[in-house]
C-alpha cells in the first residue's frame, strides 16, 4: 500500500486474480522485488522548499490493453517531497483517440486534486494557488480541458469525464504540458525499461530532488 512504484504490476497482475494459471503464478516476482528493495519507501521531507505544496503528474497509456483496448490511467500527486495519493487503473471505457484517453484521465486525477486540496484545508493547509498537474505533451488534451465547446470529436464522451472543466477553469489546478520522457506517471501506466523505471520510482518514492527542481522552474 505504500509501493506506488508497484502500482502498474499489481494492477495488471489484478486482472487474473480469478484464473491466474501457472504463467501469471510465475510473474508475481513484485512480492520478492519487495523483499529485496524493502528499503524503497516513501520519504517525506519537512525541509521541503515548497512545504504543504500539492502537485503531480498524470498519463494514460492508449488503448494499452492488447484483449479489450482499454487505455490505462495513471497518476501521483506530491507534496512535500513524496507521494500522498496515486493510482494506475484501467479505463471503464476505449477511448478513440490518445487526446481522450489523457482527458479522461486528467478528469479522474482532477477530482482526487479537489478532494485533497479540502483535505488540506481542514487541516489548516490550504492551497493558495492552483495545483500544478503535468499532462502527458499532449495540447490537444489541454484544448478540450479549457475549451467550454464541445467539438465534434469530443462530444461522444461520457458526461461524466467532462468534470475536469468545472475545477481547472474554477482555477483548483491547472493542465501544464511535460514531454514524455519527464513524465513519472508513465510508470502507472505501462511497463517500462529499466534504466527509465528506476529514474521515475527515485522521484515517485521521494528519494531524489529533480522533482523538487522541476517544480521551481515552472514557478510552482
Amino acid at each position: 500500500m505504500t509501493r506506488p512504484d508497484l502500482a502498474w504490476a499489481y494492477s495488471e497482475l489484478s486482472k487474473y486474480v480469478q484464473f491466474p494459471g501457472k504463467k501469471r503464478i510465475t510473474c508475481l516476482r513484485p512480492n520478492t522485488f519487495c523483499a529485496i528493495f524493502a528499503a524503497l519507501g516513501i520519504s517525506l521531507r519537512g525541509t521541503h522548499e515548497n512545504p504543504n505544496v500539492l502537485w503531480g503528474w498524470v498519463d494514460a497509456d492508449w488503448a494499452g490493453d492488447t484483449d479489450t483496448r482499454q487505455s490505462h490511467t495513471g497518476y501521483i500527486l506530491m507534496m512535500n517531497g513524496g507521494p500522498i495519493s496515486w493510482k494506475s487503473q484501467r479505463q471503464d471505457n476505449v477511448s478513440l483517440s490518445t487526446s481522450e484517453a489523457e482527458f479522461v484521465a486528467a478528469s479522474l486525477a482532477g477530482q482526487e486534486v479537489v478532494r485533497l486540496r479540502e483535505t488540506l484545508t481542514d487541516f489548516g493547509f490550504s492551497q493558495n494557488k492552483a495545483t500544478l498537474l503535468y499532462d502527458e505533451d499532449n495540447l490537444a488534451c489541454v484544448a478540450m480541458s479549457e475549451n467550454l465547446v464541445r467539438r465534434k470529436f469530443s462530444r461522444h464522451i461520457d458526461i461524466r469525464k467532462y468534470y475536469v472543466r468545472e475545477p481547472l477553469l474554477n482555477g483548483f489546478f491547472i493542465l501544464v504540458p511535460l514531454r514524455t520522457h519527464k513524465m513519472l506517471a508513465d510508470a502507472l501506466t505501462k511497463s517500462l525499461r529499466s534504466l527509465a523505471f528506476v529514474g521515475h520510482r527515485q522521484i515517485m518514492t521521494g528519494h531524489a530532488s529533480s522533482a523538487a527542481r522541476l517544480l521551481r522552474c515552472v514557478g510552482g
